[in-house]
C-alpha cells in the first residue's frame, strides 16, 4: 500500500555485505600512502639541485588530509 513505501525496510546480506566493502575500502583508501609521493620526492629532488645546494636526504614530502581538502606539505632544507 502506500504507506509500505514509508516502512524501513529490511536489510538484504547484499545491502550488508556491500556497505562492509566501503567500509573496508574507505579505511584501505585512509591508510594508504599516496603511491605517487615517491616518484615525485625524486622529480622534486632532480630539479631542485639543478639550481640550489640540497641534502636529497632531508627532503620531506607528505600528504595530509584536513577535513575536506588534502594538503601537500614539501620540505626542503636548504644548505
Amino acid at each position: 500500500m502506500f504507506f509500505d513505501f514509508f516502512k524501513k525496510r529490511k536489510k538484504t546480506s547484499a545491502t550488508k555485505a556491500k556497505e562492509r566493502l566501503q567500509i573496508i575500502l574507505a579505511h584501505e583508501r585512509a591508510a594508504n600512502k599516496a603511491p605517487f609521493l615517491d616518484d615525485l620526492r625524486q622529480d622534486i629532488i632532480k630539479v631542485i639541485s639543478k639550481y640550489v645546494d640540497i641534502d636529497p636526504k632531508t627532503i620531506n614530502v607528505n600528504l595530509q588530509k584536513d577535513n575536506s581538502m588534502e594538503v601537500l606539505e614539501i620540505n626542503i632544507p636548504i644548505k
